[in-house]
């Protein structure tokens, strides 16, 4: 870092990963060796149709990170529209950006 009133922002590893759900609405990332010394901050970008889905980090260690995704369609009760339960998502393309804590 400079002595100099010049600003040097500080380095971060970002790994990015894009993946498609299995047949139980998971999705695994593997991170290359090395990539992080602890798990990494993970946000999650789900494609997504005109279905209601929602996901979950089910596991995160600094070598991969796992992913559920969920699809509930719509129903209307008594003229409310409430979401049914949710249902496991496959092949559903979920991306990853994972950045050093």
């Amino acid at each position: 870092m400079p002595t100099r009133a010049d600003y040097t922002p500080p380095t971060t590893r970002l790994e990015r990963a894009t993946g498609v759900t299995d047949g139980s609405g998971n999705v695994t990332f593997t991170w290359p060796a090395g990539a992080f010394s602890a798990p990494p901050v993970v946000t999650i970008g789900v494609q997504g149709t005109s279905v209601f889905r929602s996901h979950s980090i089910t596991a995160n260690t600094a070598t991969a990170t796992t992913v559920n995704v969920l699809a509930a369609a719509g129903v209307t009760l008594l003229g409310i529209g409430v979401l049914a339960v949710g249902a496991p998502a496959s092949g559903v393309t979920v991306h990853a950006h994972a950045a050093a804590p």
